[in-house]
């Protein structure tokens, strides 16, 4: 029976994902083999009879970095792992390989009105970014040469039941009822994934004929400002945000002294994904709404 290569599968989104795949009737194989470094992984037994490689396996985007030289640690995990198991793949006779890539790929911001786009010409900015994109470049060259079938999806923050890091800060700090400075950061917007709809859409680009040599961005199809998002958290919780309305452009003048320009970015700023190529294309839409998403994960997250 062909089997599916599933890396990352310990991981927030590769776990759920496993889970899913577990109901499958083909086989499911998980690895958690470390990619990059000075020894290339032999993947020949997980790659034997598999149809299709889902790798989810990365080093992902950090806050404190400690690396010294962090493009060139990114590029040995996400570059340098990812192309060395696509070789493999391919010359395995792996049918379909599949990329979970990074909107990080396209930017960090987006103009008013005016959303990523799947085509768009990419510009990462950060280390993390460049070695997607670095990886997402030679993917495609593998398939061109051997004819393996290369599909990639470029999610954005990714939120749900186990979410951590900034999102998780989020919905304590509602729940606590601590007062936030956000209330008039309303003309913002973003985009965002519940982590059920991803794993959606993944499962969809496992079978779907026309998902091949395709580049896919997803989100949960409702983008909202930061404000709208902090309210519907409350709501998920049956208490009200606390919300103070203190003018956006005197938090960014804040946040620059004490040196979280990035941090304002991500709460003031735009970052929107056009999801309408996705849809279009899969006939795909995302099954859970955003307040359904929102529940789970406040459920999911202790006090």
């Amino acid at each position: 029976m062909p089997s599916l290569l599933l890396t990352g599968a310990r991981g927030f989104v590769g776990a759920r994902l496993a889970a899913r795949l577990s109901t499958r009737e083909e086989s499911l194989l998980k690895a958690e083999e470390r990619l990059g470094g000075p020894q290339t992984v032999d993947w020949s037994p997980q790659l034997a009879d598999c149809r299709c490689v889902v790798h989810l396996a990365a080093r992902v985007h950090v806050m404190r970095e400690t690396a010294a030289d962090p493009l060139e640690s990114f590029r040995a995990v996400n570059t340098e792992g990812t192309l060395d198991l696509a070789r493999q793949a391919a010359a395995a006779g792996v049918r379909r390989f599949l990329f979970v890539s990074s909107v990080k790929v396209n930017g960090e911001s987006t103009a008013p009105g005016r959303p990523f786009r799947h085509d768009d010409r990419p510009q990462p900015l950060d280390p993390y970014g460049v070695s997607k994109r670095e990886a997402e470049d030679g993917l495609r060259e593998i398939a061109a040469s051997s004819g393996m079938e290369i599909v990639i999806v470029r999610p954005p923050l990714v939120y749900g039941p186990g979410v951590r890091a900034n999102f998780a800060a989020m919905v304590r700090a509602v729940r606590r009822g601590l007062p936030l400075p956000l209330g008039s950061v309303t003309h913002n917007r973003r985009s965002l994934v519940a982590l059920d709809n991803l794993v959606d859409l993944l499962v969809t680009c496992i079978d779907h004929p026309a998902a091949a040599h395709q580049t896919f961005l997803v989100s949960d199809g409702e983008d909202l400002s930061t404000a709208e998002l902090l309210r519907r958290l409350g709501q998920a919780m049956g208490r009200p945000a606390r919300l103070l309305p203190l003018p956006p452009a005197l938090l960014r003048v804040g946040a620059a002294l004490l040196g979280q320009r990035e941090v304002a970015q991500r709460l003031l700023g735009n970052l929107q994904v056009d999801i309408a190529h996705t849809r279009e294309t899969l006939g795909w839409t995302p099954p859970l709404s955003v307040d359904d998403a929102l529940r789970q994960t406040v459920a999911g997250l202790s006090s």
